[in-house]
């Protein structure tokens, strides 16, 4: 397959103003992959510009290939990205040069081990009735292995802090599990309450705590992981607005949920596990994925916009998607830059 890369700042930076004295660092790159356009947009979150789009196509990828999520290795040596429809999961080098690539059907979600050569891989939303396993990809090698978890839909997926685990949730019934491929160990734990429809974990900076939302339920739910291969429900919030892809601050204090049919993101405070604060304006219309920066002064959450609600879309053009960049201490929307169409996942990493 010949790879080329163009690279180039096709879209231009949306008009927004950013208080005085707050900036985030320039050099932060955010990456958002656009399922409608086959593309990742590669942002300098500083300068609030995209430095780089990564065409899929022209790397020889279909125009329908769905590029989903977003994973950036903690040091933003590489990154990869799920391509839904193409069956794909790729790996980019920090230059944005194609790398490698598996063949995994209809994957969605990714994580990475923080401490293993290992880089886990769920189902999408759009895979109907997929195999019932997560897999499991050697970074170094993109070698693949599937691991069997008995439940329908693997979507919500999430790494442990200390490595060699995973847990994964259902869209389909209330069952989420704990994996350790390399032990062969499987703990399947079934949640209580009406279908939940796991969409994606947040896990506390200690690793104790790990968070889900509900898409159907509008839910969030509070798991104990201290004993990790048995979750335990200790606190569930009723939010609404189907909770989406959450994100921890580096503190612990703060989790960040957006809410993709309110347009909005919920600021939830984990001592009280009650919503502090709600984010509201600039391009979040259907917020979807989220980042955080190192220091936790800036949030990163992309916008599908598929209703046309943000911008002026021409006539028969496909409306754009958003990154927005939110100040953490103001809790308001410091820029948004825009992206081709329906922005999902979202990967950060600081250069």
């Amino acid at each position: 397959m010949k790879r080329i890369l163009r690279i180039a700042a096709l879209f231009a930076l949306a008009t927004a103003v950013v208080p005085s004295g707050a900036t985030a660092v320039e050099g932060d790159l955010v990456y958002v992959a656009s399922q409608s356009a086959a593309s990742v947009s590669v942002i300098d979150a500083g300068t609030q510009e995209v430095v780089a789009t990564v065409d899929l196509t022209e790397l020889g990828f279909t125009p329908n290939c769905k590029p989903h999520h977003v994973a950036v290795e903690p040091d933003g040596s590489h990154w990869y990205v799920s391509l839904i429809a193409d069956w794909r999961v790729l790996k980019f080098d920090r230059d944005n040069n194609l790398v490698g690539q598996v063949e995994f059907e209809t994957p969605g979600m990714l994580s990475i081990d923080p401490v293993n050569d290992v880089l886990y891989v769920g189902r999408s939303m759009a895979a109907v009735s997929p195999p019932m396993r997560i897999g499991v990809i050697e970074r170094s090698s993109m070698d693949i292995e599937e691991v069997d978890v008995f439940f329908a839909r693997p979507h919500a997926l999430m790494a442990a802090r200390e490595g060699g685990r995973v847990y994964t949730a259902s869209l389909a019934e209330n069952r989420m599990a704990a994996v350790e491929p390399a032990e062969e160990v499987l703990e399947l734990v079934d949640v209580p309450g009406n279908l939940h429809t796991f969409v994606q974990f947040a896990l506390s900076p200690d690793g104790q705590t790990l968070v889900a939302g509900g898409q159907m339920s509008g839910e969030i739910l509070v798991f104990d992981v201290s004993d990790p291969l048995q979750p335990e429900l200790k606190q569930s919030l009723s939010i609404g607005g189907h909770p989406w892809h959450p994100v921890y601050s580096p503190d612990g204090g703060t989790i960040y949920f957006p809410q993709r049919t309110s347009n909005a993101v919920a600021v939830i405070d984990t001592a009280s596990w009650e919503v502090r604060d709600t984010i509201t304006g600039g391009g979040l219309v259907e917020p979807h994925g989220s980042a955080i920066s190192a220091d936790g002064r800036w949030l990163y959450v992309s916008g599908r916009n598929t209703s046309g609600e943000y911008g002026e879309t021409p006539e028969g053009a496909t409306p754009m998607g958003t990154l927005n960049i939110i100040d953490t201490q103001s809790g308001e929307v410091a820029g948004v830059v825009d992206v081709p169409a329906y922005a999902a996942g979202v990967g950060a990493a600081t250069r």
